[in-house]
């Protein structure tokens, strides 16, 4: 018997071909898995900064606007709802929003960048509830020490027209502020802020 000659070329193109397909192979197959993990369009588009605009925004008006899910509120305050806001510090949890709930930008007695317009998440700390923008002052629902604000209908916590709760409700802290800034006069961006 005769021994047969190798050729090692063929050996190391045929075993370098099956290397190249498995790899293909388990690129392709890892490729469905890796993606699953990777947020789709909606869930991309449900995080990203909204713009708005303010320049049809009357003073007393609210905008609701949606960012990540949540309700988010634009209100152009007038100057009687701003002077009100430094007249029930007595009547608020944390009137002085120590906990950090709001943008370093914000943490002053307006909760906001320009005192006219306020930006918060309609979202009650309590159970998750979306409270009404209910300005009126004195009505005979809410009583005569109601000064404005946000009344949620679900277990009754009340809040200011900064979003800060009043003692006594069953929410435990103020609303939060999100992130945003400034684009003109005219353009908020919600979910983005300077240093972003």
């Amino acid at each position: 018997m005769s021994e047969m000659s190798v050729d090692g070329s063929k050996r190391r193109f045929l075993v370098a071909m099956s290397a190249a397909v498995g790899g293909v192979a388990a690129v392709g197959a890892a490729t469905p898995f890796v993606m699953s993990m990777m947020p789709s369009a909606r869930a991309l588009a449900a995080g990203a900064p909204v713009e708005v605009d303010i320049s049809k925004l009357e003073p007393g008006q609210i905008v609701t606007l949606e960012w990540r899910g949540k309700p988010v509120w634009v209100v152009h305050r007038t100057p009687e709802m701003l002077a009100m806001l430094t007249k029930h510090d007595d009547k608020l949890t944390d009137p002085n929003s120590d906990e950090d709930q709001q943008p370093a930008y914000c943490k002053n007695p307006t909760r906001a960048i320009r005192p006219e317009i306020f930006v918060g998440v309609g979202v009650c700390t309590h159970l998750g509830c979306s409270p009404n923008y209910r300005p009126d002052i004195a009505p005979a629902d809410l009583g005569a020490d109601w000064y404005g604000g946000f009344f949620c209908p679900c277990h009754g916590s009340r809040y200011d027209l900064a979003s800060r709760v009043l003692k006594g409700s069953p929410a435990p802290k103020n609303m939060p502020v999100p992130p945003y800034k400034y684009l003109s006069d005219s353009k908020i961006l919600v979910g983005e802020d300077q240093k972003a």
